[in-house]
């Protein structure tokens, strides 16, 4: 059985789905929505809702309170190939407040000319937050895209103080 919950947060709804305490999809879409994003074994479970995921849910209210470390106490687990799964890795590397480039990420994630493979492994990130790849952005400095939209990706950037 899965947990699933939606938190209201400062810069929207954030829905989160877990098996026990390990978060396996986070989003500012609905829950119906996020299910698509996880493996089809897992999607085939049922899902309690739930008012909060223990751990989970307090380790994400302690980030939007300014604790912005906080989620580094989250495990993670999310189906994807070699490669994504360690550029997600990296991804959770890059402190809060800090920024990575497209490149760089790719080069960090041991192949510095998959810059668009690292591109791809962050727009399929199915653990949004947790997983930060709104802590990525262009070479030049922009934002780049963002699944939820610029607004989040802006927001979450202000609130550690990486812009």
């Amino acid at each position: 059985m899965l947990l699933g919950t939606s938190l209201k947060t400062p810069v929207g709804v954030l829905s989160l789905i877990s098996r026990e305490h390990v978060l396996i999809a986070a989003g500012f879409t609905t829950q119906e929505d996020l299910l698509s994003t996880i493996s089809r074994k897992e999607r085939n479970l049922e899902v309690k809702r739930v008012n909060e995921i223990p751990i989970v849910s307090v380790l994400i209210n302690d980030y939007f309170d300014g604790d912005l470390f906080a989620l580094d106490g989250i495990s993670v687990d999310q189906e994807g190939e070699k490669f994504s799964q360690t550029v997600w890795r990296v991804m959770r590397k890059v402190s809060p407040g800090k920024t990575l480039s497209y490149a760089d990420l790719a080069r960090r994630a041991g192949s510095a000319d998959a810059v668009r493979a690292a591109g791809s492994a962050c727009a399929r990130n199915s653990i949004a937050l947790v997983v930060p790849c709104h802590r990525i952005v262009k070479s030049s400095g922009a934002l780049g895209n963002y699944a939820y939209g610029l607004k989040y990706k802006q927001w979450l950037l202000n609130h550690e103080g990486a812009i």
